[in-house]
């Protein structure tokens, strides 16, 4: 079997699914890329046996055939040679794999294709078509909150949930939680899956700039995602996802507006303060001010500053995690924020001041117990 191909198409294609490829994997073929080429169109696989990634591109070939390629040495040849055709020259017998460029010859070794995992195919599910903005800016919102606590496989996932009305994106790791929803997007079907955390990272990564429909299919086990040249696929997270809604609180009668940069910006520099192990800031809110501070008993070091807000309610003292505080206000865009609050045992919601008539931003972050020094 041979062909030849442009280095820097062919890297740009193995770079775009080389994320799945793991490491250290369970089993010793999953190193290696798929080469298979049917009528002229080269598709690689990647597999990690839980997400797969495929792509396909056109190159100069007489015959067909199946190859596994380690990625690893392959790619590293590639990044360094200079843009020319290449050709690949594959022994079947021995799977031996030499690659010939305008200057050099390079010789590696590789796998029988048949050991490579079969790619699971996504039958009599439900389909949708989502444009990758869209789809990018969800998993953008949400994926810093998902959890990685494997004792709790459902929270390792982002929870999606399809009706006639609205497509809603939830993350959460038990101190906070995240829910974005879109009205531009819907299904005929009420349904919801768990993608898992990895799945979306490689997706986030070749999702294109522009505008693209992004095609998701999916059933009980595996959801499918194409667009452009790219497919993947991978196994859905088969758990019972947490009750979210019952956990945001309905009566918020405490409202404070505030410049969300001055926020920010005031939250950053008084965690340099704060204890190593909480992360505690404290917010003391008294007519349209808000103090922020932080003390670290064990260093002797503290800090507090001042700021002018907007604040309808009874005057409040709440802590928070300032790591939790200070990323949830870095994946907002607003200029400026609302933070709702109940009593200062129960959880806060950090929202937009105004939201785009598409999109509908929540954030939810559970206080810590406030130390009683003054």
């Amino acid at each position: 079997m041979k062909f030849i191909v442009s280095s820097t198409a062919l890297l740009k294609q193995l770079t775009s699914i080389n994320g799945v490829v793991a490491n250290n994997p369970v089993v010793p073929i999953l190193e290696n890329f798929l080469f298979e080429i049917n009528d002229g169109v080269l598709t690689i696989t990647a597999s990690d046996l839980e997400t797969s990634m495929m792509t396909e591109i056109h190159v100069e070939a007489r015959e067909n055939g199946r190859i596994a390629a380690p990625a690893r040495i392959l790619i590293d040849t590639l990044k360094n040679l200079p843009d020319q055709p290449v050709t690949f020259t594959i022994d079947e017998e021995t799977y031996t794999i030499e690659i010939s460029s305008s200057n050099g010859r390079y010789k590696l070794s590789g796998e029988n294709a048949t050991d490579f995992p079969k790619v699971p195919v996504v039958r009599g599910g439900n389909a949708i078509e989502i444009p990758s903005n869209v789809l990018s800016r969800a998993i953008n919102k949400t994926i810093f909150a998902v959890s990685n606590d494997e004792l709790r496989p459902a929270m390792t996932g982002i929870f999606v949930q399809l009706n006639s009305g609205n497509i809603t994106f939830v993350a959460t790791d038990g101190h906070r939680l995240l829910r974005y929803r879109r009205n531009d997007v819907s299904s005929e079907n009420t349904t919801s899956i768990i993608i898992p955390k990895k799945a979306f990272n490689l997706l986030k990564s070749t999702l294109p700039s522009e505008a693209t429909a992004v095609r998701v299919e999916f059933n009980t086990s595996n959801a499918f995602f194409s667009f452009d040249n790219i497919r993947m696929i991978c196994r859905l997270i088969d758990e019972r996802y947490p009750d979210y809604e019952n956990v945001i609180p309905v009566q918020n009668p405490n409202k404070l507006s505030i410049d969300r940069y001055d926020f920010l910006s005031s939250v950053k520099r008084i965690s340099i303060y704060s204890n190593k192990t909480t992360h505690q800031v404290r917010l003391r809110i008294t007519g349209s001010e808000l103090q922020i501070s932080a003390e670290d008993l064990d260093f002797s070091n503290e800090a507090s500053e001042r700021l002018t807000c907007q604040y309808d309610g009874e005057d409040m003292e709440i802590g928070f995690n300032a790591k939790f505080l200070t990323e949830m206000l870095n994946n907002m865009d607003s200029d400026e924020i609302t933070l709702e609050l109940s009593t200062p045992n129960r959880a806060g919601l950090l929202m937009p001041a105004t939201n785009d008539e598409d999109e509908n931003i929540l954030m939810l972050v559970m206080p810590v117990m406030l130390n009683n020094y003054v």
